[in-house]
């Protein structure tokens, strides 16, 4: 900003020969301003470990709307969270970001009151967050097929097969998640475990994989039910869905990202939080409500 105020003022006062140069110069500055919200998002996560106070003029300071439902609403309660930082900040790697609309979805490994994987949701306004949804889990160790919650492709691809996806996977959910109708699973997933990689830190690649995790659930008693898909967002083969339900009868929120290749899931991470009881929240906007 010094940089720029110093030029403006150089500009202004040359001579009448310094006018081409001015003209050069404001087109730079221009495309120096723009950023994209995708990135607007990123920086915001990634200010809790740079402590950079100029990412918080990406957030509408008159409308933020909160729903981790442990932080206050509006920036007071985002500022009162950062208040408890460590020395040297909170820690955030943000592994991937995606874009769909007024949304950026990001995938991220934290440093936040512990080790933890999130996946965060914003959305703009006019250029600026005014909304932002996450799930939070702990740190893992890798699963039995060695695959950690947060490593595999991170670059979204097939853009043009966005909305494609999107059903696709809003279909799985609704059918396989929902229903339960596992003699369609075929339809979305190939059956060779090779074919579908799980970053669930408890579950094995393939369907095997899936079907020993859930036969071990049971033999324990323990139930996982879908109940409500609230979002699907998508971009290219990257497809993060965000559902209600409960484990073990414990009301759950789901975010489950997904990976679609020639029609098919090809791989799959999630993040599976409980929800808090009401009397805890500290703002009343609930976990949902998109």
């Amino acid at each position: 900003m010094k940089y720029t105020l110093v030029a403006m003022t150089l500009i202004f006062m040359a001579c009448k020969t310094q006018k081409k140069e001015e003209k050069n110069l404001e087109p730079q500055k221009e495309e120096q301003m723009e950023v994209s919200n995708k990135e607007k998002a990123v920086a915001v996560l990634s200010s809790l470990e740079t402590g950079d106070q100029s990412a918080i003029g990406y957030i509408n300071p008159e409308k933020y709307i909160q729903h981790n439902l442990a932080v206050a609403d509006g920036l007071e309660g985002f500022g009162a969270v950062m208040q408890h930082a460590p020395e040297g900040g909170f820690k955030a790697n943000v592994v991937r970001a995606f874009e769909d609309g007024d949304y950026v979805f990001t995938h991220t490994i934290y440093d936040f009151f512990g080790p933890k994987i999130g996946f965060d949701v914003f959305r703009f306004e006019e250029g600026k967050i005014v909304e932002h949804w996450d799930n939070l889990i702990p740190v893992a160790p890798a699963n039995p097929s060695g695959r950690t919650q947060t490593d595999g492709r991170t670059e979204a691809t097939d853009l043009d097969k966005t909305e494609a996806n999107k059903q696709l996977v809003s279909d799985f959910v609704s059918t396989i998640l929902m229903k339960g109708e596992m003699d369609k699973v075929g339809n979305f997933i190939d059956g060779a475990d090779e074919a579908y990689l799980q970053h669930n830190p408890a579950v094995a690649d393939g369907l095997s994989g899936l079907g020993k995790a859930l036969e071990g659930m049971a033999k324990q008693g323990v139930t996982m039910v879908y109940t409500t898909t609230h979002k699907v967002l998508g971009e290219g083969d990257f497809v993060l869905t965000i559902s209600e339900g409960t484990l073990g009868g414990t009301p759950t929120a789901y975010y489950d990202l997904f990976r679609v290749a020639d029609g098919k899931i090809v791989e799959h991470w999630d993040v599976i939080e409980t929800i808090m009881p009401e009397a805890e929240w500290k703002n009343s906007n609930g976990k949902f409500n998109f």
